[in-house]
């Protein structure tokens, strides 16, 4: 008779402590539900929310949690930041379908308006987030 032994199970690895000091200290608004989704509230606005990869330990994560306030802050007020916690962050994955992680999931009203996946450069953040902000725009009527 063969061991049946399950697989071992990979440790979950906590998110680096920047994670938190998006919400703690920059006030970004945390997901910690599956139907937490704000941005249905008030489709005018547009929101980043930031998947960190849960459980993951991926060294991306802490890069992009820097990057994110400085995002925010180059786009203001076009941007409105939150932070998914672990099940919004698998509902959003389900939205979206699988991407890399950890990254940055725009939304607005009912849309999906993109993703940006992994670390960028600065320039390459600005241009897609421009292409995701415009191709949002087009859709809208005045």
């Amino acid at each position: 008779m063969t061991d049946l032994a399950p697989p071992p199970v990979k440790p979950r690895l906590p998110l680096p402590p920047l994670v938190d000091l998006l919400t703690d200290v920059h006030g970004y608004r945390r997901l910690d539900n599956p139907d937490d989704r704000p941005w249905l509230d008030d489709p005018a606005k547009c929101w980043v929310v930031f998947l960190p990869g849960h459980g993951k330990g991926n060294a991306e994560t802490a890069d992009v949690a820097v990057i994110l306030p400085e995002l925010v802050r180059a786009l203001r007020p076009r941007l409105s930041p939150a932070v998914a916690g672990e099940a919004a962050e698998r509902a959003l994955l389900a939205l979206t379908g699988m991407m890399s992680l950890p990254a940055l999931v725009f939304l607005r009203g009912d849309r999906l308006l993109g993703s940006i996946p992994r670390v960028r450069d600065w320039d390459d953040y600005l241009q897609r987030i421009g292409e995701i902000l415009e191709g949002a725009s087009e859709g809208e009527t005045a």
